[in-house]
């Protein structure tokens, strides 16, 4: 029997025509013809079709185009769509692996990896991937001018890219670490005018890393020891309503930025400042320490007296929490304020801190050299008698200490053999005094007169 097909309206067919040679035409209805009804194609196994993509050639030529055209293109998007999985599973692969070689600082082979990677030409977004994973690798390696050269080819081949002004942070926080700031600077600016010609469709992302690039440019003055241009950016910061700033870090190298620089009334409203904001801070004893610098400075004695004894009050409660900043700002205190004072001549304020700063540690290497300045400053004073009681103490001390521990510190034994070498001096001027007070005023004599 004759297979036929209804056929619709289009291009070099018209409904009803005849479709296979010797085979009876057919009419389609009057309501298939207006196009208000499409019956179903006939099924029909056509093996040949599903086996090799043929036509049948009882498929009519005006047909056979847009047939061969319609399978060709699937199979073949089949074929691309597999090979384009695969090549993607591999790149992830080969990225993933290249990740854990660097952290488990396999930095040769991890490079090798990845420069496969990049050989391959992998998709666009493993291309991104890769390169950034290269530069870490270098940079992991300390290879920083290697680790620079792969950020700049970043930088040349995305210049559209969405991750470019985080790009250029790396480069400017890699270019500081190398000792080039002003290289360092210029990428910091970068990012901010990058960052405002990308399309801010992740506004929030890119106005976080304009803030880190404030900030960094801020840090980078200061670590060159620009202060007053560090000091400018900082009070900008602090300008800003932004809850991501560390304003604690801010304020600090704030006062740091002030003293350094000489600008003492600055340094001391900054310093006041962060004492009243942060009272609990690890950084208050530097801070205390700079207000009294700042008050000493500035000609107020008594007020700068007045707040090292305050520092030292105050770090005697932290010193259990944070033991080597509590020991460091004694060194500081006791080398720099209070022997500014004894050069100044302020025998009584530098007497008060050195006598405070031996009871606030009982280890003989900080409190054998205190009582010793102690000591020295009762010599200036005229009042030998309580610096040869200082030194005796010291020498009774340095026996406790000496039965307690076997190793002596070699500062410690300086301090005692001064402290003895005083002591004997001390004791050989009062003799030395008392026997020209006898010479001078001689005895009255009993024995009596012819």
């Amino acid at each position: 029997m004759a297979t036929f097909l209804i056929l619709s309206a289009g291009p070099g067919a018209r409904a009803g025509e005849q479709t296979n040679a010797g085979a009876h035409a057919v009419t389609a209805p009057a309501a298939q013809r207006s196009g208000s009804a499409r019956p179903p194609l006939p099924q029909r196994a056509e093996p040949e079709l599903c086996a090799t993509g043929a036509v049948p050639p009882e498929i009519d030529p005006a047909l056979r185009e847009t047939q061969d055209r319609l399978v060709s293109t699937n199979l073949l998007s089949s074929r691309q769509t597999a090979q384009q999985s695969a090549r993607l599973e591999l790149a992830q692969h080969q990225l993933e692996r290249a990740r854990q070689q660097r952290r488990e600082k396999d930095f040769e082979k991890a490079e090798k990896t990845l420069t496969g990677l990049l050989g391959a030409e992998p998709p666009i977004e493993f291309q991104r991937s890769a390169l950034l994973e290269l530069a870490l690798v270098a940079q992991d390696s300390q290879q920083l001018t290697r680790a620079q050269q792969v950020y700049a080819q970043y930088v040349q081949r995305f210049r559209d890219d969405p991750s470019l002004p985080e790009v250029l942070l790396r480069q400017g926080l890699l270019y500081r670490e190398m000792g080039a700031p002003t290289l360092a600077l210029s990428k910091f600016y970068a990012v901010m005018s990058s960052a405002l010609t990308l399309k801010l469709d992740r506004l929030a992302y890119y106005q976080r890393l304009v803030l880190q690039a404030q900030t960094e440019i801020a840090e980078t003055y200061y670590l060159d020891g620009k202060f007053e241009e560090a000091a400018d950016f900082f009070g900008r910061l602090l300008k800003l309503e932004n809850p991501e700033l560390n304003r604690e870090q801010i304020r600090y190298k704030l006062v740091r930025c002030w003293s350094e620089s000489k600008h003492y009334p600055e340094a001391l409203a900054q310093a006041q400042s962060f004492v009243s904001l942060y009272p609990h801070s690890d950084l208050l004893p530097e801070v205390r320490f700079l207000l009294a610098d700042a008050l000493k400075q500035l000609g107020r004695k008594q007020e700068a007296l007045d707040a090292v004894l305050a520092l030292m009050k105050d770090q005697r409660a932290m010193a259990e929490e944070n033991h080597e900043v509590w020991a460091y700002w004694q060194q500081r205190t006791g080398n720099e304020i209070a022997n500014q004072l004894y050069q100044e001549g302020d025998n009584l304020g530098a007497l008060e801190i050195y006598l405070r700063l031996a009871d606030l540690n009982a280890a003989p290497t900080w409190r054998l050299p205190a009582l010793y300045q102690a000591g020295l400053i009762y010599e200036r004073l005229k009042q030998p008698q309580k610096a040869s009681e200082l030194y005796a103490r010291i020498l009774d001390e340095s026996k406790d200490a000496e039965a307690a521990t076997t190793n002596t510190n070699a500062a410690v034994s300086v301090v005692l053999d001064m402290a003895r070498w005083r002591k004997q001096r001390l004791a050989w001027q009062a003799a030395a005094e008392l026997a020209n007070q006898q010479l001078s005023h001689p005895a009255p004599s009993t024995t009596k007169q012819p």
